[in-house]
């Protein structure tokens, strides 16, 4: 054994810097290239309210944005543009 090495760093503050240091950062997370493309997400929903968005059949997901965005809406969503749909 060496007797020249210290069992502990002289400066325990700059050991902890330098072990904190050679973490890399998180990516940043970009946002859509399209401004209105949907996401795909998964979401936990009552039994009853997913069965009544899906009884009237197929455009069920595009019912429940509807309503989601309604909601979002009455909280103080801005409302988008209708330019797109017109």
């Amino acid at each position: 054994m060496s007797s020249d090495r210290p069992r502990r760093p002289q400066d325990p503050f700059a050991a902890a810097e330098a072990m904190f240091a050679k973490k890399k950062r998180a990516p940043d997370i970009k946002s859509n290239a399209l401004p209105n493309a949907k996401e795909l997400v998964s979401l936990r929903i009552d039994r009853d309210v997913l069965e009544h968005f899906q009884a009237e059949g197929p455009g069920w997901q595009d019912r429940m944005n509807e309503a989601l965005r309604a909601a979002a809406i009455a909280d103080g969503l801005e409302a988008p543009s209708t330019d797109a749909e017109s």
